[in-house]
């Protein structure tokens, strides 16, 4: 893996004001980077969602089908509200000033069957460092069946990519519950972010028993308690990762994939950008005056200010924004956002649509800077 410089001369001022102007907003304020009370609410809250379903599920007193079949939906839904606001923030260590409190709530990642240093690999260091550069941001890697840039190979079926890519993003994480987390081991150790083959036997174990712990309580657990067919369990509980995985995937992928982002592929080790300019050129927000949305999705609708300041709480993402904002219109860089969640569906699978059809993505810069 090359491991990609970005340039410290292109933009330095901008890189260096707004750091100055957020960090100012913080010490004026006198408030703390992380979350305090508030997220540690949230994450109460986002567990029951996920928890107090399941309690109701094993207690036996739902009987009905169609209304167990809802629980387990809701189940995918608070495992969403739970990846996105609860383990994002706090693997990210920002969710507390408390490291402990946040090692404990990075314990989530187990509970929604995820290693969690594995997940920070690939999005702490891979995807925030190098977000959008092909063979090193894994969130853009190719995945044959799908083409989320203009630099991966087109094929005849990319052309209908645009109507089967929500059946994929719906078995996202059971392919990461069943084998990715295993697959990434070896990976990494290709990478380097795993050292030596000792550290890869300890990795491989954790995952294993993370794996082994998840599936015992949710999947095997419902099966031995419930008195019901195990395939209706089972079907039960691939329901639940569906509705998980397409949350998921509808909330981080118009962040990156969108017809307004750079999508860099090179040899060279330099970046000819900055790196905070390259989040802003390789990133976009959406819905971002909607406060219930934003609630439910850890504040993700702010993604330029999440890769920008990934030390940051997400519930400080709306005021820290308008910094942002102010600072991009000083020095004539785009920041590029939707209006609404519809609308960044809409061009995410816009652009999905028009890589399955064509090789070469050209995009006036022009209409960039006026998004």
């Amino acid at each position: 893996m090359i491991r990609y410089k970005f340039s410290r001369t292109l933009n330095k001022e901008f890189s260096a004001e707004i750091k100055q102007r957020v960090n100012e907003y913080f010490k004026k304020n006198q408030i703390r980077k992380t979350g305090g009370g508030t997220a540690l609410f949230k994450a109460f809250f986002a567990l029951s969602v996920y928890l107090i379903p399941f309690v109701l599920i094993l207690s036996g007193v739902i009987q009905s089908t169609p209304l167990m079949f809802l629980l387990w939906m809701l189940m995918g839904a608070g495992m969403a509200f739970i990846g996105t606001s609860v383990m994002h923030d706090a693997l990210h260590g920002s969710l507390s000033n408390n490291k402990l409190i946040n090692k404990l709530l990075g314990l989530t990642a187990p509970l929604m069957g995820v290693d969690g240093k594995l997940w920070q690999y690939q999005h702490n260091v891979l995807h925030h460092t190098y977000t959008n550069i092909e063979h090193a941001d894994e969130d853009i890697q190719p995945r044959y069946v799908l083409r989320f840039t203009p630099n991966q190979p087109r094929r005849w079926f990319h052309r209908y990519q645009h109507l089967y890519a929500p059946i994929l993003y719906s078995i996202s994480t059971i392919q990461w519950v069943a084998v990715k987390d295993f697959i990434k081991v070896f990976t990494y150790k290709k990478k380097e972010l795993i050292k030596s083959n000792k550290e890869v036997v300890t990795r491989l174990t954790k995952v294993a028993i993370g794996k082994a712990f998840y599936i015992g309580i949710f999947l095997v657990l419902p099966i031995v308690v419930l008195n019901q067919p195990v395939w209706l369990t089972i079907s039960m509980f691939v329901v639940m990762h569906m509705v998980a995985g397409v949350l998921l995937s509808l909330i981080f992928q118009p962040a990156h994939v969108v017809p307004t982002s750079d999508f860099i592929m090179q040899d060279e080790q330099l970046i000819q950008e900055n790196w905070s300019v390259h989040q802003i050129l390789t990133t976009s927000n959406f819905a971002m005056r909607n406060k219930v949305l934003s609630y439910f999705i850890g504040g993700l609708n702010f993604q330029v200010e999440h890769h920008l300041f990934p030390n940051i709480c997400h519930i400080h993402y709306p005021e820290i924004s308008k910094i942002i904002q102010k600072t991009t219109e000083k020095y004539k860089l785009p920041y590029f956002y939707e209006k609404s969640f519809r609308s960044a569906l809409k061009s995410h699978f816009k652009l999905l649509k028009t890589l399955g059809r064509q090789d070469e993505l050209k995009i006036d810069y022009e209409l960039r800077m006026a998004a």
